[in-house]
């Protein structure tokens, strides 16, 4: 063999080492890693969110966590007043006595519950007796003059009476009739007792009564007041604005009620007052709002957002609902499991609120009251897992 063909032999034989050497390189370069087992990935689906606090429907209440939906407008868009809950006119009526007597029963105390025509107090009264006569006089009257007519109708049809005298009974009939009817009618305003010795104190009205100042044997006058009924069920707000609110106010406008206990309640404004209060240079904005049991008297503040507000984009949430964390400012929005943590950026507060310049929309729902028991929890959530 030639020297020629020794070096071509050699050379085919180094190519195809090469060859080999990087076939098998390849092959296990490009082999596939294994899958992490189904145990691993089932793990990680489930761990829950860093930002997240994972709560129940009853955990959230018995924690206190009140929430807020979130709408458009900064601040220059609300009116934050004080005011109070009163009974509405319909909802409150003032009991007094139809005649003048003593108080011989008590039906009700303070605070029972009456329902419409329900007697309170019985007030024994010589009125209610007189009432009761004139009641008995008139009929008998009426039943003579009846008689009387009818003896004229038949000698008049007999040609034996006048007509005169026939139209003369006619008239006494009519009278004595309209005068029964004044008896009865008078009797019944007055709500005499069955036996006519007294009247009956009666409720207008279905609701409690919570205020009494009739007492057990106390002679009283016609029209004295007794009892005070309301009805728990039909109340309104009476909210204190200044002048240049009220011109921003129109009936309809949404209202936000918040509760001493940290609960909102949603309301319309139904009117402003065209005057202001003399004493405090202020008018009345009436809002109408679902009991939600609020008593009659109770002091609350009432967010109002008035159609001519501004145009503000910004979103405004009560202070409490912003917690700093990590140096960073967050809120809790409500998701199905509970709460996470968002990020936001805040802007100008006023009277316990503060903007939102950007992290939430319109429509989400927010932690307000006791948020800060979600930033615990998710700080106590960081802990365990480190």
């Amino acid at each position: 063999m030639t020297d020629t063909n020794k070096r071509l032999l050699g050379g085919a034989a180094a190519v195809a080492l090469v060859a080999s050497a990087g076939g098998f390189l390849t092959a296990r370069l490009t082999t596939p890693t294994a899958p992490k087992p189904s145990t691993e990935a089932a793990a990680e689906a489930e761990k829950p969110a860093s930002d997240a606090v994972t709560m129940t429907e009853p955990a959230i209440k018995d924690a206190g966590i009140a929430t807020e939906t979130v709408g458009a407008g900064g601040l220059s868009a609300e009116i934050v007043a004080q005011a109070t809950v009163s009974a509405s006119p319909t909802g409150e009526a003032v009991v007094t006595a139809r005649a003048g007597g003593a108080v011989v029963r008590l039906l009700k105390r303070l605070g029972d519950p009456v329902r419409a025509g329900e007697a309170l107090a019985i007030v024994e009264s010589r009125d209610a007796a007189q009432f009761s006569s004139d009641i008995k006089v008139a009929a008998a009257r009426s039943t003579l003059a009846q008689k009387g007519l009818a003896r004229e109708r038949y000698l008049y049809d007999q040609k034996v009476s006048s007509r005169a005298d026939y139209e003369k009974a006619q008239a006494e009939a009519a009278m004595a009739a309209a005068e029964a009817q004044r008896a009865r009618s008078t009797a019944g305003a007055a709500n005499i007792t069955a036996d006519g010795r007294g009247v009956i104190v009666a409720s207008p009205i279905s609701g409690r009564v919570t205020a009494i100042t009739a007492k057990l044997g106390a002679f009283v006058q016609p029209e004295t007041e007794l009892f005070r009924v309301a009805n728990p069920r039909e109340v309104q707000i009476e909210a204190a604005i200044g002048s240049l609110d009220a011109a921003r106010l129109a009936p309809g406008d949404r209202a936000v009620i918040e509760l001493p206990d940290g609960r909102t309640v949603d309301g319309r404004v139904r009117a402003v007052t065209p005057t202001l209060n003399t004493e405090t240079r202020a008018a009345t904005a009436v809002i109408d709002v679902a009991s939600a049991g609020l008593p009659p008297g109770l002091a609350v503040r009432v967010r109002l957002l008035p159609s001519r507000g501004s145009g503000s984009t910004a979103i405004v949430v009560a202070e409490e609902s912003v917690q700093s964390l990590n140096g960073r400012d967050i809120v809790f929005v409500r998701t199905q499991q509970g709460f996470r943590a968002r990020a936001v950026t805040t802007g100008q507060r006023s009277a316990g609120r503060i903007e939102i310049v950007s992290g939430l929309q319109p429509g989400q729902v927010v932690a307000t009251t006791n948020a800060f028991l979600l930033k615990a929890e998710l700080g106590k959530s960081a802990g365990e897992e480190e």
